[in-house]
């Protein structure tokens, strides 16, 4: 094994350099995956040269389709553009652009803090609240319609943020870009055309709540603001104008005619505040204003300013990780891409680049949706109407924190910051309402011990420190786990020591519920362990089950991760004491001698579902690291958890495949974790589990009903990387489960590593032929590849490139 050792703080591609240059370019107009709230700031500094790629570097992430999307079915047909905070869906039909329009923030409901009669909480759309629509943006054009219309194509470029529409009319090309820019917090529509054409037609504004928009002659904006019930005031603005023709206000809408080109530019926001002290409002805020603000401080510039100062910022993000996994067939190329995901799934061919792009397109979402604002749910800031399932609301067993498992590992780590800013803000009230109501008489997973502590959340939770539906006392563990590898990714001293209170707070809760059992063990020995009390497996089996293996995981998890972190910030030595003795008294899963699966309860028995979409006992394998196929593990432990594995099947919902693959790829086995991203790729019809036409993921609901869940777009390109690197601090592996799909060449650059370093590798024929690996923190690791091992030490900022590896 070669090594090439280099102290440069720089990264030695040159695409990277070009990335940090553009930032450098864009005047640092935002901070990497910071986006603002909603209020006002400074103008953000624009570009002196153009960051556009060229077409033909711009096509390696480019998706397209042949036809618009329907109005009727925008989750399935529009395409996403977002900036953080605002996400809109785009039909781009000649005629009638539509944009659905969603503020992260805009939430119905409360604290929620009153109990039902059976201790668990209330969860409706008033009290505990959803996510719901902001508004609807109209630019009709009627003499576009699409039955005179040729070469119709759209396209979302994913590099840099932009959705593209060209069709001819009559010899004349017409086009539209729309992209939704951070620096600017405005959604910008631009049209133009080439051939002597012209736009004429209306730009509507609507709310969806029963708002009256209003409009401005002298300022040729329409507007609208209102507040609701729980208080939260809200508003968005809307202006349009060009260099040729006729814009000028229409009653509430703003007219255009004879333009050769246009500019539209909407904004909008709340006056949500991430200070529970304040009840999560900002009173001094005018929503509607500050949205007038925006859109004319933005119509200042030129479009092509406004997509220069978006391009540049989109770019310096999205080019942190790059991939290749090998070339697909010509024939394949030519198809689009829903055309692909049908001719992927009907021949069963491997369609690497379809494969690559799938991962690319689940980091355009994260950086449209999770830059700076609240985190994203269910669904992200991605709404057709105010009905999401489950309130678009944040899951805590699985979802949201699926969601996040890929910001790290994908170069996204800025990302992160949302979902970490979330917790903290909520904390407060979570710990209120934790000690004011787990315990009460009727909750049937209160403390039998009568003691409480710290902090725990539902199942649900929503942005105003409330829960819904039932207790989840885990969750806490498990929102920490997240928390704490951000850490581990980063090793960022000054973020965990930010995170350490909601840290302690789980462990103060799990000190106060744990209650003593007896075991007897194989031999017949019996010994006091430590376990949960009354519990629920999600999402199955009996409620009132003690030592579930969930629970005992994560919390052995939670524990050894206060461990690290009280010896990292040197503070409460004595305390981490405490519970370092609890957690060597922890009960720790059997294999049962009935089924030979890990038991998921404190029993012989299978009290559940086999093929259940959970794999909670299986929190050890992933997102865990105490079950691994190495000898750490002792053999019964690990085959116990691969048939538990194995049962589970290979068919569920789209979330529940991307978990089912990266434990596959944790058990090395990369044709079965292959295969799992492969299923999440079958093209989903009338409303069955898979990929739509715009590559949301559908999950199936019966009668032919399907619902848009965003975990499985972030949790199928977490396996991907998985698939190619493995790390937890002080060990990386190299290509730890390539599948034959893959494995003739291939790249990969920017991944991030546990214990603070960054890889790139690339590969042929199975093998790594050259890895490089920069410290963003870490000092010493292990690399292992081909059978070879390497310890490796680096200060910050070095980087170490190995070749030859076997």
């Amino acid at each position: 094994m070669d090594i090439q050792h280099t102290t440069a703080s720089h990264d030695n591609t040159p695409s990277r350099r070009g990335f940090l240059a553009l930032a450098a370019a864009a005047g640092a107009a935002t901070a990497l995956g910071g986006l603002p709230a909603f209020t006002a700031s400074a103008a953000p500094m624009r570009p002196t040269a153009s960051p556009m790629l060229s077409a033909a570097d711009a096509a390696k992430n480019q998706l397209w389709w042949q036809a618009p999307g329907s109005a009727n079915s925008m989750i399935e047909q529009g395409l996403p553009v977002g900036n953080g905070r605002l996400g809109a869906l785009a039909s781009n039909d000649p005629s009638s652009e539509l944009l659905t329009i969603t503020d992260a923030t805009l939430w119905t409901g409360g604290l929620n803090d009153k109990l039902d009669s059976d201790g668990q909480f209330p969860y409706g759309r008033d009290d505990f609240g959803s996510l719901t629509l902001l508004a609807r943006l109209t630019v009709a054009i009627p003499d576009h319609d699409l039955g005179n219309v040729n070469n119709y194509r759209r396209s979302l470029d994913l590099a840099q943020g932009l959705i593209s529409t060209s069709y001819d009319i009559s010899g004349v090309t017409y086009r539209r870009q729309i992209f939704a820019s951070t620096p600017d917090d405005a959604i910008v529509l631009y049209f133009s055309q080439q051939g002597g054409g012209s736009y004429t037609g209306t730009v509507s504004l609507a709310g969806t709540h029963g708002e009256s928009t209003t409009a401005n002659s002298a300022g040729r904006y329409a507007s609208f603001g209102a507040s609701f019930a729980n208080g939260l005031k809200y508003g968005a603005a809307v202006t349009a104008y060009s260099g040729t023709g006729r814009v000028r206000v229409d009653g509430t809408s703003i007219a255009f005619s004879g333009c050769k080109d246009l500019t539209v530019v909407v904004s909008g926001g709340t006056n949500y505040a991430p200070d529970a002290a304040a009840k999560f409002r900002d009173p001094s805020l005018a929503p509607e204003r500050l949205a007038r603000n925006k859109v004319l401080n933005a119509a200042g510039h030129s479009a092509s300013t406004l997509l220069h100062t978006h391009v540049a910022d989109f770019r310096a993000v999205f080019g942190q990780l790059d991939i290749d996994l090998g070339t697909s067939s010509a024939a394949q190329r030519e198809l689009d891409t829903w055309e692909r995901l049908q001719a992927r799934h009907r021949d069963d061919i491997p369609d690497p680049e379809l494969e690559a792009a799938y991962l690319q397109f689940g980091r355009y979402l994260m950086i449209s949706g999770s830059r700076g604002s609240l985190p994203m749910g269910l669904q992200g800031p991605w709404l057709a109407g105010n009905d999401p399932d489950w309130m678009g609301d944040y899951h805590t067993d699985i979802n949201v924190q699926m969601n996040y498992w890929m910001a790290d590992r994908a170069g996204l780590s800025d990302s992160f910051d949302a979902f970490a800013d979330y917790c903290l803000a909520q904390l407060s009230s979570w710990t209120d309402v934790t000690r004011r109501l787990f315990n009460t008489p009727a909750n049937r997973y209160r403390n039998s011990s009568g003691k409480v502590a710290g902090w725990t959340v539902a199942f649900s939770t929503n942005p105003y420190g409330g829960s819904g539906w039932w207790w989840h006392p885990a969750a806490n563990a498990w929102l920490c786990q997240s928390l704490f590898e951000h850490y581990e990714f980063t090793q960022d001293r000054a973020y965990l020591k930010k995170i350490y209170p909601l840290i302690k707070g789980a462990v103060e809760f799990w000190e106060a519920r744990l209650i003593t059992t007896t075991v007897t063990d194989a031999s017949g020995t019996s010994r006091e362990v430590l376990v949960d009390d009354n519990d629920w497996s999600p999402e199955q089996g009996p409620q009132d089950a003690k030592g579930i293996t969930y629970a005992q995981e994560v919390v052995w998890n939670l524990f050894g991760n206060y461990h690290t972190a009280t010896r990292v910030l040197g503070k409460d030595t004595s305390y981490s004491a405490t519970i370092d003795g609890l957690r060597k008294r922890l009960y720790l899963p059997v294999v049962s001698p009935k089924t030979g699966w890990l038991e998921e309860w404190m029993s012989p028995d299978n009290l559940g579902e086999t093929t259940h979409r959970h794999l909670s006992p299986l929190f050890g394998l992933f997102p865990g690291d105490r079950i691994r196929p190495d000898d750490s593990t002792p053999k019964d432990i690990l085959a116990g958890a691969t048939a538990l594995l194995t049962a589970r099947g290979m068919n569920s919902y789209g979330w529940s495949n991307a978990w089912r693959s990266l434990c596959w790829a944790r058990l090395k086995n990369a044709e079965n974790a292959y295969q799992l991203v492969v299923n999440n790729l079958k093209p989903s019809a009338n409303g069955s589990n898979g990929t739509a036409p715009n590559l949301f993921d559908i999950m199936d609901m019966g009668e032919g009903r399907g619902i848009f869940q965003i975990d499985a777009n972030f949790g199928t390109p977490s396996a991907i990387i998985e698939m190619l690197v493995y790390s937890r601090p002080g060990h990386v592996e190299l290509l730890p489960a390539l599948p034959a799909a893959w494995a003739g060449s291939g790249s990969v650059s920017g991944v991030g590593v546990r214990g603070g370093f960054v890889a790139d590798l690339s590969w042929k024929n199975g093998k790594v032929t050259q890895a490089r690996l920069k410290s963003v923190g870490g000092r010493e690791t292990t690399v292992v590849a081909g059978g070879a091992s390497r310890r490796i030490s680096l200060e910050p900022g070095e980087s170490v490139t190995l070749r030859g590896l076997g």
